[in-house]
């Protein structure tokens, strides 16, 4: 029972705006997070149709329950897996099953539909879009995306090879590829579940939207390094850069609530991650200069948002009063996110940060992102990703972001922001190694320029710093070869005097 007392309780301070819903779900400090979420999210949605059966059969007033507990009790009852309680409260709602799964019926019968889905008003409904596809990250610390793809062909899954275009990800019951973007992710039917399956209890496979993996796999911090997570619970994100790192170096993970920290201990430990420091820590309150976080090259930040990207988290404000509500609430969400943005690029060796979220309001990403970039001057946006299909609104063209529609994922926002001065100095240095005769090379023939491979994203700013001018190596070649004609002027100088004399 529970189950239901916390959803109630969700759905209540959610409807009272008291915060975003994955907020308050992962606040709860519930036993089963999962569980929790979908009974949330799955009832918020159909809330309006509940809401009509409840005041048709007259629940309430039979029962004594209150809206959102009934609410979510006639969900798993009439649309959901059953009833997860016993005792009273179930004997309670099965005295009154029929007249409720009567209701249903009638408004089915009404309009003309045979599908929950299809008593939900146009607006709220899934598209086939919305279907998100099961996505399953091999942890790579634990195993291998060959030895996933054997396992689950021997599971009885069919393999249909490597994805090459977003309409791949359409699959049917037991088929499933290779993601066409990140090559540790395999791509499943929406109705393939993997909570009890034994990969998922060994800690090989992580079963995270694509979206949610964009972060670690842009930062990529190489082996060996030190990493931040600044705001790591759950700690998907926490474990996938534990495994681009392979393990190696330091991974500090902060979040507030100890009973979150010790769930994703225990995540942590499951996917084979032994690099971490977790610390029950406000990462605002982090100390840059301390000795212990001098050496942090990179950071990933996802801080908390409304969590509108959600497909079952989408804005319903409707009249003006709760839009005004939503925009105060944006408001304050973006404050906190610029702040944890901004104390982000203090780390004096910071190198690269990842910003991501789960929103789709500009508020929350190409305006933090903006205001930040004007606040510190040296730093620059990464372009990201050019094959991904969805761009960041202009002028961030550089930032990545996702939606059901466009990139079949959950909605989302990622930009990666680098430090710019350790370029600027770089190219101090070469214009002291170059001599002002040698200022403006010649042009590379096209011939030449055509034949050069493209850069990798990380390489692009070096790349174009060694096309400035000559290296330095030749530079002193040309310094060198300045005295020698010299020498031999004065020796021409001296055989015509001789034969004058």
């Amino acid at each position: 029972m529970a189950l239901y007392v916390k959803a109630a309780e969700i759905l209540d301070k959610a409807e009272r705006k008291q915060g975003a819903l994955k907020t308050l779900v992962y606040d709860s400090k519930f036993s089963n997070i999962k569980q929790l979420f979908a009974l949330v999210c799955e009832t918020q949605k159909f809330s309006p149709v509940l809401q009509e059966i409840i005041e048709a059969t007259k629940l309430l007033k039979h029962t004594k329950l209150k809206l959102q507990l009934a609410k979510v009790l006639v969900y798993d009852l009439l649309m959901g897996q059953g009833l997860k309680c016993g005792g009273s409260w179930k004997a309670l709602m099965m005295k009154h099953r029929s007249r409720l799964q009567a209701e249903l019926a009638r408004r089915k019968v009404k309009l003309g539909v045979s599908r929950n889905e299809d008593l939900l008003p146009a607006g709220v409904q899934q598209t086939p879009g919305d279907r998100l596809p099961r996505y399953v990250r091999v942890n790579t610390l634990k195993t291998t995306v060959e030895d996933v793809v054997d396992y689950m062909k021997r599971d009885g899954f069919t393999y249909r090879g490597q994805a090459l275009r977003l309409e791949d990800l359409t699959l049917k019951d037991r088929e499933f590829v290779k993601d066409l973007h990140l090559p540790e992710l395999l791509v499943f039917s929406p109705k393939a579940h993997f909570h009890d399956h034994f990969l998922y209890k060994a800690g090989h496979i992580i079963l995270q939207d694509k979206a949610s993996c964009l972060p670690a796999h842009l930062l990529s911090p190489p082996p060996g390094s030190r990493v931040i997570d600044a705001c790591a619970a759950p700690g998907n994100k926490t474990s996938h850069l534990a495994a681009v790192m392979k393990n190696q170096g330091r991974l500090f993970a902060f979040d507030l609530d100890a009973k979150r920290l010790a769930t994703m201990s225990t995540l942590l430990l499951r996917a084979g991650v032994t690099c971490q420091q977790l610390a029950n820590q406000d990462f605002l309150k982090v100390d840059p200069d301390s000795p212990q976080y001098q050496d942090v090259e990179y950071v990933l930040l996802d801080p908390s948002c409304s969590g509108s990207g959600m497909v079952c988290l989408r804005d319903n404000a409707s009249t003006d009063k709760e839009k005004e509500k939503e925009e105060a609430r944006l408001a304050s969400l973006a404050s906190f996110q610029l702040r944890c943005l901004n104390h982000g690029l203090r780390f004096p060796r910071l190198k690269r940060l990842v910003y991501s979220t789960c929103s789709v309001h500009s508020q929350e990403n190409e305006e933090v992102v903006t205001a930040c970039l004007q606040q510190n001057p040296g730093f620059r946006l990464v372009p990201l990703l050019a094959q991904w299909p969805e761009r960041g609104l202009e002028p961030l063209s550089q930032c990545l972001r996702a939606s059901t529609a466009k990139t079949r994922t959950h909605g989302f926002f990622v930009a990666l922001l680098e430090r710019c001065r350790e370029g600027a100095d770089a190219r101090r240095e070469a214009d002291v190694l170059i001599s002002p005769s040698d200022a403006n090379p010649a042009p590379v023939s096209p011939a030449v320029s055509e034949k050069r491979p493209a850069a990798s994203e990380g390489e692009e700013s070096e790349a174009s710093e060694t096309e400035d001018g000559p290296t330095p190596a030749a530079a002193a070649e040309q310094t060198d070869a300045t005295p020698s004609k010299k020498r031999r002027r004065k020796r021409k100088k001296k055989k015509k005097q001789a034969a004058a004399e």
